[in-house]
């Protein structure tokens, strides 16, 4: 009977230990203060770390220069380019922490996805699309693609984006958007100029074009253009 009251007992104390155990909570889960942790809404749309691939609508925002990545955020906060998502995430934000934001993609350097040569454009839409970005209408004051955004069209630094890996879908809209008044960036704003000097039939030869384009072996921002800038652009540095 006294065995057996001692193993009630110690049965007992068990059950008031783990009672007392599992009363008492974890502590909190700490989330790292880091810029990684605070842009990580951005993959939700742009994918993992800004890279996304070339079959979705969303650009690509790993690797492309710091001052390009700055103006977009600005603009979308200060209503010069217009998305819903993109005004209301960065609406309060300070230039200091956009700049933040800015140079952390702009640092990234991540592979691209393979290209598909496969599009349903017409060879002669193809050939009109590298017409224009590689020598532009002289006609009709369309300057070359090259000419701004660097031979590789990979960009340049501090705030010309480049314009190869990027959605057809996305490009072809964004071209759009500049001949229809719906986007527009700071002053002078040349892409507004040119875009409008486009026809919608240019905006998809030129769309098409660049998204069937091979990544070069450095994908990096050029750090110059060997000529100045045909037009006057914002956002660029005056020389």
């Amino acid at each position: 009977m006294r065995h057996a009251l001692r193993l009630i007992a110690l049965g007992l104390l068990l059950v008031l230990q783990g009672m007392a155990g599992a009363a008492t909570p974890d502590p909190p889960a700490t989330v790292p203060d880091t810029i990684e942790q605070r842009v990580a809404a951005c993959i939700a749309c742009h994918g993992r770390e800004g890279a996304t691939t070339n079959a979705g609508y969303f650009p690509r925002l790993a690797g492309k220069p710091a001052g390009y990545l700055f103006n977009q955020l600005v603009s979308f906060r200060d209503g010069r380019r217009f998305n819903t998502d993109m005004a209301y995430m960065v609406q309060h934000l300070s230039d200091a922490y956009l700049r933040e934001m800015a140079e952390y993609f702009a640092g990234l350097q991540l592979p691209y996805p393979p290209v598909s040569p496969v599009s349903d454009a017409t060879p002669e839409q193809l050939q009109r699309g590298s017409q224009l970005v590689r020598e532009g209408d002289a006609a009709r004051g369309i300057p070359a693609c090259v000419q701004c955004h660097a031979a590789a069209l990979t960009g340049v630094q501090p705030a010309i984006p480049g314009l190869l890996g990027l959605p057809r879908l996305y490009v072809s809209s964004q071209l759009g958007a500049w001949l229809t008044n719906e986007r527009h960036a700071m002053a002078p704003d040349c892409m507004a100029d040119i875009g409008r000097r486009m026809s919608t039939a240019d905006i998809n030869a030129v769309a098409s074009w660049l998204a069937v384009q091979p990544m070069p072996a450095d994908t990096r921002p050029a750090a110059a253009l060997p000529a100045p800038l045909p037009v006057k652009c914002g956002g660029m540095p005056a020389k």
